[in-house]
């Protein structure tokens, strides 16, 4: 299993950075830098290239819809070169809260417009004149919809690589489906290992069986909270507000796809009474209603015998690379932390 860390988008960027550095050194896999409605990605991305030398880099993930699928594809290229080959281009959809509140930008056909993304991105890549015909984009565009004077230009440089890893954040079944046919990885959020088969196992399979074996083994990236110790219980606590902002907050009734997510896993009812408090406006009852439960089983909070114990358990449930977001005091407890979690990693 491989162990990252995901910066967080909203705190102090030089400081995650510094720790970034230290952390490298001690063994880390991967860092990953998010992109919501914060500072956009790239250019952080680019600052930790230039900072580190050994982790790979990973968006966690670009949204599909701010950017046109060859810009996508010039932009991982270009992290890819700055970082000499150590990016991995992480895609999604986000959702329409994020797309159409902020951006402005219609949220539509998420299946088709990742397919034909990724298709499109390979293209860009393999340095191809790209010609594309698809039901959401057209390179060159058609006469009728333009000047005319368009024609097929290929990526005037020579990427490091000409396969850039993709992985996609994708909670819907047909999503994870899509991922595990054309995706070398995939990103779910708010992972319960135990359950998880139950939510995911058939569509992962029926996208596995349609994979092509090039691509590889599926990587699984799985975001996990992170506390080790015999007193961070009280730790759990702190990820509820993040939670309930999910849950409650990330789009309208029947159009939440966190909410979805606790609703299948079975926490259906309580789901409904956070989503209601927190589009009222009361968020501090919604935060309180988060269930320990919930919050222990994505997470690893305790000390560091039943941390092994749930490092184990993602393993088994299929997760390969593990993202931690400690839940320290300091940096330097962060530090610890993760330092802790490389030894405690299953083999």
């Amino acid at each position: 299993m491989r162990i990252g860390i995901a910066l967080d988008y909203s705190g102090g960027f030089h400081e995650g950075v510094d720790r970034i550095v230290e952390l490298e050194k001690a063994g880390i896999d991967v860092a990953v830098v998010a992109e919501a409605y914060s500072f956009d990605a790239v250019s952080q991305l680019g600052y930790l290239a230039a900072k580190t030398s050994t982790v790979e880099l990973a968006s966690g993930v670009f949204p599909i819809y701010i950017r046109t699928p060859s810009l996508l594809a010039m932009t991982a290229a270009g992290l890819d070169f700055v970082s000499g080959g150590r990016f991995r281009l992480g895609i999604g959809t986000s959702g329409p809260q994020v797309m159409e509140g902020f951006h402005g930008v219609e949220f539509d056909a998420p299946l088709g417009r990742t397919r034909e993304i990724v298709e499109i991105c390979r293209q860009v890549w393999r340095r191809e004149r790209v010609q594309y015909s698809g039901e959401h984009y057209q390179i060159p565009l058609p006469a009728d919809r333009g000047t005319g004077l368009g024609k097929a230009l290929q990526l005037i440089n020579h990427p490091v690589r000409e396969r850039i890893p993709i992985s996609i954040a994708a909670l819907g079944p047909k999503n994870v489906e899509l991922t595990a046919e054309i995706a070398e990885g995939w990103q779910p959020v708010f992972y319960l290992p135990e359950k998880a088969h139950l939510v995911w196992g058939e569509a992962l399979a029926t996208g596995a069986a349609k994979r092509d074996p090039a691509l590889g083994p599926l990587d699984v990236m799985v975001h996990a909270s992170l506390a080790i110790g015999d007193n961070v219980e009280e730790r759990l606590a702190w990820v509820k507000p993040q939670l309930a902002l999910y849950l409650g907050g990330m789009g309208a009734k029947g159009r939440n796809f966190y909410h979805n997510l606790a609703t299948r896993y079975g926490f259906g009812e309580v789901a409904d009474r956070i989503q209601e408090l927190y589009l009222s406006g009361r968020k501090a009852e919604a935060i309180a209603l988060v269930p320990d439960e919930l919050v222990r089983g994505m997470s690893l909070v305790g000390p560091r015998g039943y941390v092994a114990e749930r490092l184990a358990a993602f393993a088994e449930a299929g997760v390969t690379t593990l993202l931690v977001s400690p839940l320290a005091a300091d940096a330097r407890e962060g530090v610890r932390f993760v330092e802790d979690a490389l030894a405690l990693r299953p083999a």
